[in-house]
């Protein structure tokens, strides 16, 4: 027989949507938001010339600027105030959670509960700035340097006064997004830096696919190849759906106790841990730590030294250094995340405060080595799956010179943020469903 819960999940449908008023005030706050967003990618950086400065990003479309403009949701290509995108707090969140694991002062902050996360969300946006600066310098300097194939320049008035108001406009916008995306999360539905990138991915697609299938026409791709993309495009969805709902369930028992003359637990329960527990986090990581030092290095190796040029050139997409780089980012990332979301140590504590046990298993220590032990494996699955989303597109790419950049990283962000905005709406209608039946209780009580 089915729960309460699953009853009501099984009755959710768009009547009960309708009714949901707190929900739609969240969507209609989140889609204001990312409209907010794509206005930003068009209002270009004071002093640059844009006719110069997009036949020099035909010549990157397959390079990491290229990579970067498609994150950045085609601000980089149009050098518009949100070309930094949400990049540098990432940088900087990635920082800050490094430094917590490795300095007990800080660690201890963490413990504080919502004051210490506040404290620490407030160094994240320090050093958020710190690294939107030092990067909107870069790349700054960088486009001096750069000509286009006519030999114009991408700088109309290059000097002082350039590189300042474009290091305070990207800034700046750097920031207004990531004030938006904390918005987002607060008061819409769904992870506000996640929609961010999401929507920046998502807004270029249509032109990728267009243009790919204008290569078709003209002949420069068999049609061979492009439905192999669409078949291979499909059968990443469908693994990566798959993939992210897989989990390992652990069977907890709850021993039986008498309460006066009457018996209660003895029931079987379980212990969800996903396969990937960290989700498109360790990608998001990886790539930002890989693309912003390499954007700013591909500005800067137009016109820089030479050693420079050789580092650009081996770490391209699709180079073997990079393809190392970016799988070791990926792995670390994906352990390092799962123990910070996932505690062996403190599940194991509540299941014994509770009277849980595994069967077979010693409440308390050994519980927490088990529960660590199959965490560790299901995790070391988990980062060769995203290794393997993550790379193998980048390697056709790199191969075939297939000019479609909606590869392996860009597919699982864009499933996992849709996964996970659906269940967050999910969750609003059945907490919906709740206070309606609460409602009606009460009104039964008071007749």
């Amino acid at each position: 027989m089915a729960s309460a819960a699953e009853q009501l999940a099984a009755n959710l449908n768009f009547s009960a949507f309708a009714k949901a008023t707190e929900l739609k005030k969240r969507i209609w706050f989140t889609l204001g938001a990312l409209v907010i967003f794509r206005l930003g990618t068009y209002i270009p950086v004071p002093g640059i010339d844009p006719v110069a400065l997009e036949q020099i990003f035909q010549q990157q479309s397959q390079s990491m600027l290229g990579m970067f403009n498609m994150f950045s949701g085609g601000s980089l290509g149009r050098m518009t105030i949100f070309a930094l995108s949400i990049m540098p707090y990432i940088s900087a969140a990635i920082i800050m959670q490094l430094l917590t694991a490795v300095s007990p002062k800080l660690e201890q902050l963490k413990k504080e509960g919502e004051a210490g996360r506040q404290k620490i969300n407030q160094y994240t946006r320090y050093g958020t700035v710190l690294l939107a600066a030092v990067q909107a310098y870069g790349i700054s300097v960088g486009l001096e340097g750069m000509q286009a194939p006519t030999g114009a320049s991408a700088v109309i008035d290059p000097g002082l006064f350039f590189r300042f108001t474009t290091v305070v406009t990207l800034t700046g916008g750097t920031i207004f997004l990531m004030w938006l995306g904390e918005q987002i999360t607060q008061r819409g539905v769904g992870n506000g830096i996640s929609l961010i990138i999401f929507s920046g991915i998502v807004a270029n697609l249509p032109s990728a696919f267009a243009s790919t299938l204008e290569l078709g026409r003209t002949g420069a791709l068999s049609t061979g190849i492009i439905l192999f993309l669409l078949v291979m495009a499909v059968a990443v969805i469908a693994f990566i759906v798959f993939i992210e709902r897989s989990q390992r369930r652990l069977i907890v028992q709850y021993p039986k106790r008498q309460v006066g003359n009457k018996m209660f637990g003895g029931e079987k329960s379980h212990l969800p841990i996903k396969l990937n527990s960290a989700g498109v986090i360790p990608l998001i990581f990886a790539s930002s730590l890989l693309l912003m030092p390499l954007t700013v290095a591909g500005f800067s190796g137009q016109g820089g030294p030479d050693w420079l040029n050789t580092v650009t050139a081996l770490l391209g997409r699709g180079q073997p250094l990079y393809l190392a780089l970016y799988v070791a980012g990926i792995v670390f990332f994906a352990f390092f995340y799962t123990s910070i979301v996932f505690n062996p140590e403190d599940t194991a504590e509540n299941l014994k405060k509770n009277g849980g046990f595994i069967p077979g298993i010693r409440p308390g220590k050994n519980t927490a080595n088990y529960i660590h032990y199959i965490l560790m494996r299901l995790t070391a699955v988990g980062a060769v799956y995203l290794a393997l989303v993550a790379i193998l597109p980048e390697i056709l790419v790199a191969q075939y010179n297939v000019p479609f950049y909606f590869g392996g990283t860009s597919l699982l962000i864009v499933v996992s943020v849709t996964m996970d905005t659906v269940a967050q709406v999910h969750s609003h209608l059945l907490a919906h469903q709740y206070e309606g039946l609460i409602k009606k209780a009460k009104l039964k009580g008071s007749r």
